[in-house]
């Protein structure tokens, strides 16, 4: 669910069309779903629908930001560690977002998301993602999202 876009575009400059905000909305349901039931099959799918290499942006315990840029080959891997990669498990999204659009092929999108698994357990996670169009197709460059430094130092696939 897209919210707050007047108040996004007022602070951009650029009020987003309506084909603008349904393709975006489009993007994120099927990233989504495919995150719901991470196989290694769907974490594949979910590589194809970024732009490598990819931005990282996170900070650590000690409180210093990092970045990484991945290349496609240590997105899935630890994606596959990260959401368990087997399947095995069905997760549930619940998303609100809010898109600022820089240009019609340019976004920030902050999301507030209750990631709940099969077993009830949940996740409150807040993220920002880029995103850029590209012959009419989204595609996520940056993710941005604290707390991950100590992971991105640990994964090395």
């Amino acid at each position: 669910m897209l919210q707050n876009t007047e108040t996004a575009a007022a602070l951009t400059g650029y009020t987003p069309t309506e084909e603008d905000l349904r393709s975006l909305e489009e993007w994120f349901a099927a990233y989504d779903g495919l995150a719901s039931s991470p196989t290694p099959e769907n974490i594949e799918r979910m590589a194809d629908m970024a732009v490598f290499p990819l931005n990282l942006v996170t900070d650590g315990s000690d409180g210093g930001g990092r970045t990484a840029q991945w290349d496609r080959q240590r997105y899935t891997g630890t994606m596959n560690a990260v959401m368990g990669g087997g399947g095995e498990e069905e997760v549930r999204f619940e998303s609100a977002r809010t898109p600022f659009f820089l240009s019609p092929c340019l976004v920030v999108v902050f999301t507030d998301s209750v990631m709940t698994t099969a077993g009830g357990d949940e996740h409150r996670m807040r993220y920002a993602d880029v995103l850029v169009r590209r012959g009419g197709v989204w595609r996520f460059q940056t993710m941005i999202q604290g707390g991950w430094a100590e992971m991105m130092e640990e994964r090395r696939d």
